[in-house]
This record gives structure tokens, C-alpha cells and sequence, in this order.
């Protein structure tokens, strides 16, 4: 059976990561918290909860973190879950059943599978422009494509040169699904939202299609 490792993007956020560490399915093989240059007690709560540590002496943003964790992680499926409690770590085995069985590459955590009601209009707006575009530059046709909740197998993580420092990396991973022809399967997730606002709108628009632009014209290009 493969290993499973959990990799947890986390800066400021005491108040939760211990449920989340705790909330973890016990037999997971690793727990991976990268502080990203928090000022709170996120390590020390994440410490205590019973996962791994690395800390970040500044922040560098949600790709620098992940890129942190794919490096010293060990499993051979790699799961990416948020630290705000958004997501439920319960819902592990849902995203790695896929790809234990054979059926995918990389899963994805979709919002648009189950009951929406609850998603703020901005989100679903956000999230239908992109996932256009993506399904435009890249032919991969999924429904949630801004979902930070997944697993990819480590044998193509390891084939990505991935770059991003912030919320770009989940696009960047996406460009690589399309040029590595991956499996992908998407699995209904429960989504609880807070006060937090999507870090991605309107005025991101032209930022996100000039990434698309230098993601599929130029670095998926790259040998």
C-alpha cells in the first residue's frame, strides 16, 4: 500500500491547526506542517498535535510552503489540505482512493460536486472564468479547478519543476496535468466557509490569462 504523506501550507492560523493535525485519519503515513513564517503559535500548536515541523523564517506565500513540503516529504501520494479548517481532513482517503486503485494521477477535492448553496456568488463567478480558461489553455476538463485540496502521485510531482511562490502554483500543477496527460478524478468535498475572501477577482483576471499565456507558451515548452 502507498505511503501517504499530508502537507499542510499553514501561516497564522493557532486557532486551528491543531484540530486539523488531530483530525487526520491516525494511520496517515506523515504529517507535514510548513510554517510559513508565521507570528503566532501555528508551530508550536502544530508541534503539539503531533505533526512535523518546518519553519519558514519569513513569509513566502502558499507555493514556496507546498514546494517546502513536497521536498521533505516521503510518501508516494503527496495530499495538500488548507489549515483554516475549510476542508475536512476526514475526506483524505476520499481524494487517495483513486489513485491507490489505479483509476488517477492526481485528485482533486471538487466543491462543485455536492450542494453549492453555500459558496459565496464571488467564488462561483471566480471559479467558472477560470476553469474556462483552463480548460481553453490546457484541454482539462474538470469543474473545480481553484480546489486546493488534492493528492498527486509522487512520481509526477517529481517530474514538475514547479516554481510559484503563491496561489499561482495550483495553476502551475494544472499546466503539468495537461502536458504529462495525467489522470485526473474529481471527488465531492464538504466546504465550510468562514469571513475569508477568494484571493482571486476581477482585477486578478488579466494577471491569471497572462499566466496561462507564459505557463502554456513558454514553461510547458521547457524540456
Amino acid at each position: 500500500m502507498e505511503r501517504v504523506s499530508v502537507v499542510i501550507p499553514s501561516f497564522n492560523v493557532e486557532q486551528s491547526i491543531h484540530e486539523v493535525v488531530e483530525r487526520i485519519p491516525k494511520d496517515i503515513f506523515e504529517k507535514i506542517v510548513v510554517d510559513d513564517g508565521s507570528k503566532d503559535r501555528t508551530g508550536e500548536m502544530a508541534k503539539k498535535a503531533g505533526a512535523k515541523i518546518v519553519t519558514h523564517d519569513v513569509n513566502y506565500g502558499k507555493g514556496r510552503a507546498m514546494r517546502t513540503g513536497i521536498s521533505i516529504s516521503q510518501g508516494d501520494i503527496i495530499v495538500f489540505l488548507d489549515a483554516d479548517l475549510q476542508h475536512k481532513p476526514e475526506d483524505i482517503y476520499k481524494l487517495v482512493e483513486p489513485i491507490q486503485k489505479g483509476r488517477a494521477d492526481i485528485t482533486i477535492g471538487s466543491r462543485f460536486l455536492g450542494n453549492t448553496k453555500a459558496m459565496p456568488f464571488v467564488r462561483k463567478i471566480s471559479n467558472f472564468i477560470s476553469t474556462a480558461l483552463i480548460r481553453l489553455f490546457f484541454g482539462i476538463n474538470i469543474k473545480d479547478t481553484q480546489s486546493g485540496y488534492r493528492a498527486i502521485k509522487r512520481d509526477f510531482l517529481e517530474k514538475m519543476h514547479l516554481e510559484s511562490e503563491r496561489y499561482n502554483i495550483e495553476t502551475e500543477v494544472l499546466a503539468y496535468v495537461g502536458k504529462f496527460h495525467m489522470r485526473v478524478e474529481e471527488v465531492p468535498i464538504e466546504t465550510i466557509y468562514g469571513d475569508e475572501k477568494s484571493h482571486f477577482t476581477a482585477l486578478d483576471i488579466p494577471k491569471f490569462i497572462y499566466l496561462l499565456f507564459y505557463l502554456k507558451f513558454y514553461k510547458m515548452r521547457k524540456k
